[in-house]
């Protein structure tokens, strides 16, 4: 009788796994499979983000979707009027001037935040390999959305400011960074820009890491330049990333409210009134919950179709590696 050698057809091969006495196949040495005994361990430990997410996200959810049909103050019960704020909403000029200004801010943080970060990710693969230098990338992200507000409120300011000493030595002007219509928002979605670009760079630079180095191999062998592997693998492989990316920026792009906050409070004359701080004057400041609700009712929404609309066009769940 023949044995098997070690590269014969019975070599190496794992245990068959054991039947218990009613017949059932027990999982063998090498793999584990989970049962239902698992149900409590696994609850126990998702009990706490369970909880927070009911009490801190779902419950007030749903009572602020129930205020915004409301007329409400702190210091009375709510009132069920029906659509009535909806109905203002469409009529308030200052609505669709916030809508505006956010649009605006959303779209200047949205652009110049992912072609930085994304050309950050390619120099941090292809030059900056320091752990040091990846690393002092997200230091100003670090930093709070008040703090680094208030840095840049000192250095552009009109008077004091380092910035405008430096553009008066150069033979230019001073500028009123915060204080002008046509620069309030461009400044702040600046700002806004340098905190965050340098995670961005970092969720890129990921993505990077996982398309295979010989396809850039292979492109360099057929006489493809840097331009062109760019644009032909690159760019496409990357899109799940950027699709990500693109999702997150934007939603938290429509919820700035720290810098307009500490810089310029809405001003001048509205020109930074973005959709956050209007809805916050409205509820806490005019104590108007029903109708702050009701403004918060409709940013979810625009939120909400806006993911939706990147998600389906832009076919973030699917990659092309494969």
């Amino acid at each position: 009788m023949s044995t098997p050698t070690a590269t014969g057809e019975g070599a190496h091969q794992p245990p068959a796994p054991s039947r218990t006495a009613t017949g059932r196949r027990r999982p063998g040495r090498l793999g584990w499979s989970p049962t239902r005994g698992d149900l409590p361990a696994a609850l126990f430990f998702i009990a706490p983000a369970l909880l927070g997410l009911v009490v801190f996200f779902l419950v007030p959810m749903i009572r602020g979707v129930y205020l915004s049909f409301t007329e409400y103050n702190i210091l009375g019960d709510p009132t069920w009027i029906g659509t009535e704020n909806y109905e203002a909403i469409a009529r308030d000029p200052l609505f669709w001037n916030a809508l505006g200004v956010t649009g605006q801010y959303v779209v200047i943080n949205i652009v110049l935040q992912t072609l930085l970060a994304l050309g950050i990710a390619l120099l941090m693969q292809r030059i900056a390999k320091s752990t040091l230098i990846r690393g002092m990338l997200l230091l100003p992200y670090l930093m709070a959305n008040v703090i680094a507000a208030l840095l840049w409120f000192w250095l552009l300011d009109y008077q004091i400011g380092i910035v405008n000493h430096v553009l008066e030595t150069l033979g230019g002007s001073r500028v009123a960074f915060f204080g002008s219509e046509e620069w309030a928002i461009p400044t702040q979605a600046l700002i806004n820009t340098w905190r965050h670009m340098g995670y961005t760079a970092l969720l890129i630079f990921a993505g990077l890491q996982v398309i295979p180095k010989q396809l850039y191999e292979a492109a360099s062998l057929d006489g493809s330049n840097a331009v062109q592997t760019f644009f032909r693998i690159t760019l496409p492989l990357l899109r799940p990333v950027l699709v990500l990316v693109l999702v997150v920026t934007v939603i938290g792009s429509f919820q700035v409210f720290d810098t307009v906050a500490v810089t310029t409070q809405g001003g001048p004359i509205n020109a930074s009134r973005v959709m956050q701080y209007y809805i916050f004057q409205k509820a806490f400041t005019e104590s108007q919950f029903g109708y702050g609700s009701a403004l918060a009712v409709i940013l979810f929404l625009i939120l909400v179709l806006v993911a939706f609309v990147q998600m389906k066009f832009l076919r973030g769940n699917e990659s092309d590696l494969g």
